[in-house]
């Protein structure tokens, strides 16, 4: 027999509890676009600051535990690489263009090298007429 799913208040107190781990410095981004992820790694006693640079090829949203895949070629080699957005292991991320895309998830580039794994630059007039 199924049962539909219940919103109840348990879920309703999650929702609240996980809105005060939710990072508000976060910019505003999409599918497709070329980001700079900053992360914070330990080397025995000291901290340092590792940037890894690739297309956004999926976004997992859930609240606290949304995350980002970037892919980038390190020396002809595709590197994927999984952020979960609300760690405290992430510094910042730096959006370097956004990308015009049709799909949600570009998991195609896999297969794609040089010239035709490029994704066209989204022109900054069309998105301002967008949110109007």
């Amino acid at each position: 027999m199924y049962a539909a799913p219940r919103t109840t208040l348990m879920n309703r107190t999650i929702d609240e509890v996980e809105k005060s781990f939710l990072r508000s410095d976060l910019p505003e981004i999409q599918i497709g676009d070329t980001v700079r992820v900053h992360t914070k790694i330990r080397e025995a006693d000291k901290e340092r600051i590792q940037i890894f640079e690739g297309v956004i090829i999926r976004w997992k949203r859930g609240g606290s535990r949304a995350s980002i895949t970037v892919r980038k070629i390190s020396h002809g080699v595709g590197v994927e690489r999984i952020f979960p957005l609300n760690t405290p292991s992430i510094d910042k991320i730096e959006v370097k263009s956004h990308g015009r895309v049709r799909r949600a998830r570009l998991y195609y580039l896999r297969d794609l090298t040089g010239k035709a794994a490029r994704i066209k630059e989204r022109s900054e007039q069309r998105r301002e007429g967008e949110q109007q």
